[in-house]
């Protein structure tokens, strides 16, 4: 058991996120990422684009609306910073405003086709996420013969891609909640350590997601505790970077699990 663990703390730029505590004004954004920054977070990821499955999907320029002033708040400011975008047009202008940063995609480039072009010329590290259809119709790709063996295939196939788009720092991120049943969400969590055969660094991002709040009966703002255990279980079995809404808590989440191993 080894490896340092990784937090990226979510700044949601939108008013339709599934979980309101995370939606931040353009204005607010430098504040709220200082905070996370204080709190433990390795990279503060700033989202102008709600991406939870069936939500409608605004124009680019809406995006970059919502994204751009922000991006000048809080430029020169922070210590590192990624953008959840799946445009590459959103890349180049947000690099021609704050220089390098993460790109997290949650279509790793099946969206925009020159996606991956792009962050390999800009020379960015990338977050490609295991995802099936679009956000409006990913709910209707839940049809696997494996489960896991879908995930493996696809980040195969994208380890090409990214290689021939000159791409050599990038992260996997299985997708939990994206193109996945509840019941797919808890198989893929039970096996998630077999992800660790391709070799790349696994970030999950299971905050005050349904895959807790639907079966416990709660809400998202309920699902804190819950949050936690299911981290500490994709740490226990190979994560290394925790995509999350409460940055201090899941700092402590890590801090025991770091004393448990020693690491």
């Amino acid at each position: 058991m080894s490896g340092i663990v990784h937090i990226m703390g979510i700044v949601n730029l939108t008013e339709d996120s599934f979980y309101a505590g995370s939606r931040t004004a353009a204005a607010d954004a430098l504040s709220r990422a200082q905070q996370m920054w204080a709190d433990g977070a390795t990279v503060v990821d700033l989202g102008a684009c709600s991406t939870r499955p069936g939500a409608p999907q605004p124009s680019l320029e809406e995006e970059w609306a919502r994204l751009e002033p922000a991006l000048r708040e809080i430029e020169g400011q922070c210590p590192a910073i990624s953008i959840d975008t799946y445009r590459s047009e959103i890349v180049r202008r947000a690099y021609e405003v704050i220089g390098p940063f993460m790109v997290n995609d949650i279509s790793a480039g099946q969206l925009d086709p020159q996606m991956l072009s792009t962050v390999g010329r800009l020379g960015l590290p990338y977050v490609a996420m295991h995802m099936r259809g679009t956000p409006e119709t990913m709910q209707q790709f839940t049809q696997y013969k494996d489960l896991l063996e879908d995930i493996k295939a696809y980040f195969q196939d994208f380890e090409l891609k990214a290689a021939d788009a000159g791409i050599a720092d990038w992260l996997l991120d299985p997708g939990f909640g994206f193109s996945k049943t509840l019941e797919q969400n808890w198989e893929l969590l039970r096996r998630l350590e077999e992800l660790q055969e391709l070799g790349r660094p696994i970030l999950v991002g299971v905050s005050r997601k349904s895959m807790l709040y639907k079966v416990l009966g709660i809400t998202p703002e309920e699902a804190m505790p819950a949050t936690q255990v299911v981290q500490y279980a994709a740490l226990e079995r190979g994560a290394r970077w925790l995509r999350v809404h409460d940055v201090a808590e899941a700092a402590r989440t890590v801090r025991l699990w770091s004393l448990l191993h020693q690491v």
